[in-house]
């Protein structure tokens, strides 16, 4: 008997790409589907005159997807969800800016368009499951009725920061091969298999940023959406009220930062804070970046089910950060919580992720408000 069909979502890197050869190996029916999400050719006032290389979804991403399908004999498509991305992906990440919040596009991106839009691609093409190349694992809990996230057993890829607002229903039908795998050995799988892409560099930046330079993308869509760029310049203030400078927008400092701040001072300064209200950019030490607690919005329950009592747990605040140890306190609303810190945590940043572990269990996450 014939296994089941898989749907694959080939971006043209190396980690989905072992992910079709592995399926693919073990008997499944696999179709590749490659999502378009962002037209490169848009806004070239941003390209810089050097070939651009890390962005993920890139023409040559496509093409090195299909190169890799071909490899593998399988069928492949390129499907097209531009238009969903800018509503669900761009469209938030630059009013999270201008709202002087620092948004993750990757996670939204995960949310509205590889687990959810793409899933109905999937069931589409007549595929129960998806599998894709993150760095993840899944298991099934019988006592709870629960799917359950976990960590990549290599630490230095996990991705299960950007995949804590997946649902119950959306674990239920995917699939990730590569969570029990280092990235070396899936180097060593893709050179196995012959794959084209055995050898190629992992995406770093986000694929509609094409020079990193989030502020200068904002300007150049909204002109291109003929939409009035709002006066967002304003005063820099240090902490206890002073007036020290001003500056050009909120839309172009996130908390933690030193430099670029247009201010001379004795010490090191660093955006404690911004305003978009009153257009204020607050400054000052090192230490005034700490915080003991914050609150998280918009939770999603990923492995467990919304708590009723303190729980304690490790907290990311940021895709490098290092899990701190906190307890959660639950609110009279499930989806939000209050983390208290044991220790307290530097550049806690409204518009970030709080995700919340149990060792390498992924319990919970949320937006920071």
């Amino acid at each position: 008997m014939p296994k089941a069909r898989i749907a694959v979502a080939m971006s043209g890197g190396v980690d989905s790409s072992v992910v079709a050869g592995l399926l693919r190996e073990q008997g499944y029916e696999i179709i590749g589907l490659t999502m378009q999400l962002w037209n490169q050719r848009r806004l070239p006032e941003l390209l810089p005159d050097h070939p651009v290389t890390g962005r993920c979804c890139s023409l040559d991403d496509v093409y090195d997807a299909r190169q890799v399908a071909m490899r593998l004999g399988i069928p492949h498509y390129v499907v097209n969800f531009e238009d969903r991305f800018e509503e669900k992906v761009v469209k938030p990440f630059i009013s999270e800016y201008m709202a002087g919040r620092t948004p993750i596009p990757c996670a939204l991106c995960n949310n509205f368009i590889k687990f959810d839009q793409f899933l109905e691609m999937a069931a589409g093409v007549d595929a129960g499951q998806i599998a894709t190349g993150h760095y993840a694992r899944l298991d099934f809990d019988q006592a709870t009725g629960r799917h359950r996230l976990w960590r990549g057993r290599d630490a230095s890829k996990d991705q299960t920061y950007f995949l804590f607002g997946l649902t119950q229903t959306q674990l239920s039908r995917t699939l990730f091969p590569l969570g029990n795998f280092t990235k070396p050995e899936v180097r060593e799988i893709a050179a196995r298999f012959g794959l084209p892409v055995a050898s190629k560099g992992d995406s770093q930046e986000i694929c509609f940023v094409p020079d990193g330079n989030y502020a200068r993308f904002i300007e150049a869509y909204m002109k291109e959406q003929s939409i009035a760029s709002p006066d967002t310049g304003g005063e820099i203030v240090t902490t206890n009220g002073k007036v020290i400078g001003e500056h050009s927008g909120v839309q172009h400092f996130t908390i933690g930062q030193r430099r670029g701040l247009g201010v001379a001072a004795a010490q090191p300064l660093y955006v404690i804070a911004t305003d978009a209200a009153s257009r204020q950019v607050f400054v000052g030490a090192n230490d005034e970046l700490l915080r003991d607690s914050l609150m998280a919005r918009e939770v999603n329950w990923v492995s467990i089910a919304p708590i009723e009592q303190p729980v304690s747990a490790q907290v990311k605040i940021r895709n490098k950060h290092i899990p701190a140890a906190a307890t959660l306190l639950p609110t009279a609303d499930a989806a939000r919580v209050e983390v208290r810190f044991d220790e307290p945590q530097r550049a806690v940043t409204p518009g970030q992720a709080a995700v919340f572990y149990d060792g390498d269990l992924v319990l919970a996450g949320g937006w920071i408000e």
